[in-house]
């Protein structure tokens, strides 16, 4: 018997089932795009708008408040929830390594990209996304194995060229925080004292960490430099701010 086919059918007989209009979610919307590590088994999960108090036993239906639609599509017929919403919602009770998997085969598999990726999770990260901070932790886990600039580290390049600023030098060597630590910077502007820090995706870091950032910052302003940071936020959802301390500091670092 030929499984996925007779899950497919009663996925199908769910949906069909519902007075409302439904599309496959979570797990079985993964499953339905082909998620790496995902297959198309029940409890099937299914969401519909808020305002209908629908149960299926063996299943789980879930309510939402807003499903736009760039956040539906149609996978060999079925309505399914996009793959980009759909690693939004798994990321909250799917493991680490597992989630890693899924979003790597995603951007593989072009369902998804990197920035239509954080423009969403800028979208959705106030409105009760639980697993956002997790999604971002992976995020950035994945981007060091792949090994290149950060999406964030690129993102605020392209502000730079966009304001039509020169730009800066990255992951330039600059000092030492300890005799064997050095301090490498993100982004360095040539001919000026500007150094610009991206702070990564973490919500909230550990003391330790916090210590190890204000011995770095520390150690560059005692020996003359300006720094800048910026936080994951302040990049996505001002832009302009961003680009307006950036211009302050490089017009005092000319008059200096």
């Amino acid at each position: 018997m030929d499984h996925s086919t007779t899950h497919l059918g009663a996925l199908v007989a769910l949906l069909d089932s519902l007075p409302a209009d439904g599309w496959a979610c979570g797990p079985t919307a993964a499953a339905l795009h082909r998620f790496d590590g995902f297959a198309l088994r029940p409890p099937f999960h299914v969401v519909v708008e808020r305002g209908h108090n629908l149960q299926r036993v063996g299943h789980a239906i879930h309510t939402t408040l807003d499903l736009p639609p760039l956040d539906r599509e149609r996978v060999d017929g079925i309505a399914v929830v996009a793959p980009t919403r759909t690693l939004i919602e798994i990321a909250r009770t799917t493991p680490d390594d597992r989630l890693t998997i899924a979003l790597d085969g995603a951007i593989r598999d072009g369902l998804t990209t990197d920035d239509f990726l954080h423009r969403r999770i800028a979208d959705l990260r106030t409105r009760g996304r639980y697993g956002i901070p997790k999604l971002l932790r992976v995020i950035e886990g994945s981007e060091v194995s792949r090994g290149g600039q950060s999406w964030l580290e690129r993102e605020f390049l392209r502000l730079v060229a966009a304001a039509g600023l020169p730009t800066p030098a990255t992951q330039q060597v600059l000092g030492r925080r300890t005799p064997h630590t050095m301090i490498r910077v993100d982004f360095c502007f040539p001919g000026t004292s500007l150094v610009v820090e991206t702070s990564g995706y973490r919500f909230h870091r550990t003391p330790s960490q916090a210590s190890i950032d204000a011995a770095r910052v520390n150690r560059l302003v005692l020996d003359g430099w300006t720094v800048l940071p910026f936080t994951y936020r302040q990049v996505v959802d001002e832009p302009a701010n961003v680009i307006a301390s950036v211009c302050e500091a490089l017009a005092r670092s000319a008059a200096a």
